[in-house]
């Protein structure tokens, strides 16, 4: 089958299966040893050194034996944070290879999760399992972003909380790719959302606005949607200019919403 036959999902699923998010070349020396504990404190150190807004919004520590589920563990960078605090842990991931690095993450620190290899599309648990549903920059990667809110919602217990991160549109991230793949590239046609979908990490890459956020989450009994701007808008940019950038330019939209 080539690759143009295959699902939206199975060709995100061969993306990260390549490459589990945080684990580039770029990120982790070459010299480490995979699996190492040195190796993954290089890509926890890159992790939050990039995105330190993950600890404010997440606050790990405050879920102390709660029943958590992140949905797409990745490296399991953030996992561990989870499992550092004491959560009653759950994690799923779409492809084997989120699952063996998160699995041999945790066990470097001599923790454990119950770990899942499955599409979030369809979660295989009960409804109202879970004080906690956390998942940051995976669900916009989806054939259908929306099924996945539903399963969570379905999935998280009356009063539980979603927590997590979705990509940002109309943000100085989505103008710089649009300037590469449109403008420059003599395609100034090409939508902002276009371009994200063939250019941005997988194929599929979806970003949205936050009354878009308010939208997909609106079976939710409260939802709050927050922009933050990252160093993946102010990079390059001198500093005295990043420092006057409204947070409302970012990359990342944080979002938490109760059932």
């Amino acid at each position: 089958m080539s690759a143009n036959e295959k699902s939206l999902n199975d060709r995100v699923q061969d993306y990260w299966q390549a490459e589990p998010c945080g684990t580039a070349p770029s990120i982790v020396d070459g010299k480490l040893e995979r699996y190492s504990r040195e190796w993954f404190d290089a890509i926890e150190e890159y992790r939050y050194r990039v995105e330190p807004c993950i600890h404010s919004v997440a606050q790990f520590t405050r879920y102390r034996g709660k029943r958590v589920l992140e949905v797409g563990v990745g490296a399991g960078t953030d996992h561990l944070q989870w499992a550092r605090a004491g959560a009653d842990l759950y994690g799923v991931d779409l492809t084997e290879a989120g699952i063996t690095t998160t699995q041999r993450h945790l066990e470097a620190y001599g923790l454990s999760s119950k770990l899942k290899q499955v599409d979030a599309e369809l979660l295989p648990f009960e409804e109202g399992t879970f004080d906690v549903v956390y998942s940051w920059g995976v669900i916009h990667h989806s054939e259908r972003p929306e099924r996945i809110v539903a399963e969570i919602r379905r999935v998280l217990r009356p009063g539980g909380e979603f927590i997590g991160m979705f990509y940002h549109r109309p943000s100085l991230v989505t103008l710089k790719v649009w300037l590469k793949h449109g403008l420059l590239a003599g395609k100034p046609w090409r939508s902002f959302a276009d371009v994200l979908y063939h250019h941005v990490e997988s194929i599929g890459t979806k970003a949205y606005t936050t009354n878009e956020m308010r939208r997909m989450f609106a079976a939710f009994g409260q939802t709050n949607v927050t922009p933050i701007l990252t160093t993946h808008d102010t990079r390059r940019l001198p500093s005295f200019a990043a420092n006057l950038l409204p947070q409302s330019l970012g990359w990342f939209l944080a979002i938490k919403a109760v059932r």
